[in-house]
């Protein structure tokens, strides 16, 4: 019997209500020559009998002894579909909802343009429809970051059909047969996080492109790198952004790029002080450390802490206060997340992104208060992370941000050229 086509992975851990709807949205694809693979990781909530129950017979499930992370129970559903001789593979997080044309369109793309390699969806927010949250994204070797194209933009006539970029997200992808067995499989020892941007990098090395295409969209909920019960994802995040820099950038620039991870090491360590919480200052230091120590895959016990995020502050700041306007500056997700704070902490505030004439309190919405481009000691600032800058002693603190970054700056560089030299020559062979 001839094998289907496409082979669709779904990974799953702990979210039975959305692998559920991810599975069913599969199901009622107008495309029908693949076959699905749902890979549970190990999950303690109730995510394998409900596929069981409801979806028998309609996709293989494969059941991990353990978590192996993203990575690992990708590869894991990878490997059966390889296995079973399709000549394409798809990667679904399990917090995705596929158009019914989604895997259809990709499956096309491919089809039709020979050079690329692996395709990505254009993928929405799932809580803001028709506003986007990643359409491919650019890896910048200047800055030691990536970019997601169009990130927060809403949908409109002006963006590309089609975009090109280093790297696609896992959420939702399609490569060919040929270029898994020709670059490998996801780096297991990520173990979650950067592992699609290696893949797509990796593609793109190869010699194929890496495509996003507009026709197929899917939303997704993203919420699993925030930080709700405890730095997890945090540790992950960092570790593995260090380490992929370290893998690929040249020795020549590794003064360059020192200066650049060390000053955002410092910006999260002197925010942790500044709104005195530590547990993230605290993991992002111990990632640091395994990073630069070649120690991978899945973080040890000592790595995570709880969350202790501490609302003290704008408890005091909107006590008493019956209208607060929030001056968005382009930050609509943030001043979402920031309304439904102050809501929670105080049901009987009114909250306005909108301006308005009469209101008690204004919170002006930044990247960051660290590196305000011109600011007034009498406004409020408020930014992505939740700092709060209101008071002359908040103000002096921002102000010697700069002079504490260089003596931070001039005692650890050393350590880390060594460092980067020493695990280059060790694990990169150059």
């Amino acid at each position: 019997m001839q094998a289907k086509s496409v082979g669709i992975v779904i990974c799953n851990y702990n979210k039975s209500a959305y692998v559920i709807q991810c599975i069913q949205s599969v199901l009622e694809s107008k495309f029908t020559d693949y076959a699905l693979y749902v890979v549970d990781n190990a999950s303690t909530d109730d995510s394998v009998e409900l596929i069981q129950k409801n979806y028998a017979g309609q996709l293989t499930l494969l059941q991990n002894e353990e978590n192996l992370g993203g990575s690992g129970g990708f590869n894991r559903g990878l490997r059966e579909a390889l296995k079973n001789g399709h000549s394409y593979l798809v990667c679904l997080d399990n917090d995705v909802i596929v158009d019914e044309n989604a895997i259809g369109e990709l499956k096309k793309f491919l089809d039709t343009h020979e050079e690329t390699g692996m395709v990505g969806s254009k993928v929405y927010h799932m809580e803001l429809p028709g506003i986007i949250q990643q359409y491919g994204m650019t890896i910048d070797f200047e800055n030691y970051a990536t970019q997601a194209k169009y990130y927060n933009e809403p949908d409109h006539e002006g963006i590309p059909d089609v975009v090109y970029s280093d790297a696609v997200a896992a959420c939702s992808l399609m490569v060919r047969r040929e270029v898994v067995e020709k670059i490998g499989l996801m780096p297991e020892e990520n173990f979650l996080y950067w592992d699609d941007t290696e893949w797509g990098w990796r593609c793109n090395l190869a010699g194929y492109r890496v495509a996003s295409c507009g026709s197929s969209v899917v939303l997704h909920a993203m919420g699993a790198k925030k930080e709700v019960v405890n730095t997890f994802p945090t540790y992950y995040a960092w570790r593995n952004w260090i380490w992929f820099f370290l893998k690929y950038t040249p020795q020549e620039k590794l003064e360059q790029m020192s200066r650049s991870f060390l000053s955002s090491l410092f910006e999260i360590y002197y925010e942790g002080w500044y709104k005195n919480e530590t547990s993230r200052m605290k993991t992002v230091r111990i990632a640091y450390q395994d990073a630069m120590n070649a120690r991978l895959g899945k973080a040890g016990e000592d790595a995570i802490f709880p969350v202790d995020r501490r609302e003290e502050r704008l408890k005091a700041l909107i006590h008493g206060k019956k209208k607060i306007f929030i001056e968005v500056n382009g930050y609509e997700i943030t001043a979402q997340e920031i309304k439904k704070q102050i809501q929670q902490l105080s049901p009987e505030t009114e909250v306005v992104l909108r301006y308005c004439r009469d209101y008690d309190l204004t919170f002006m919405l930044c990247s960051s208060i660290f590196h305000l481009d011109g600011y007034s000691r009498r406004d409020i600032y408020v930014d992505m992370n939740g700092c709060i800058l209101e008071t002359p002693e908040e103000f002096d603190r921002i102000e010697a941000f700069p002079r504490e970054l260089e003596k931070f700056l001039f005692v650890e560089q050393p350590y880390f050229i060594r460092q980067a030299k020493m695990i280059q020559k060790k694990h990169f062979a150059r």
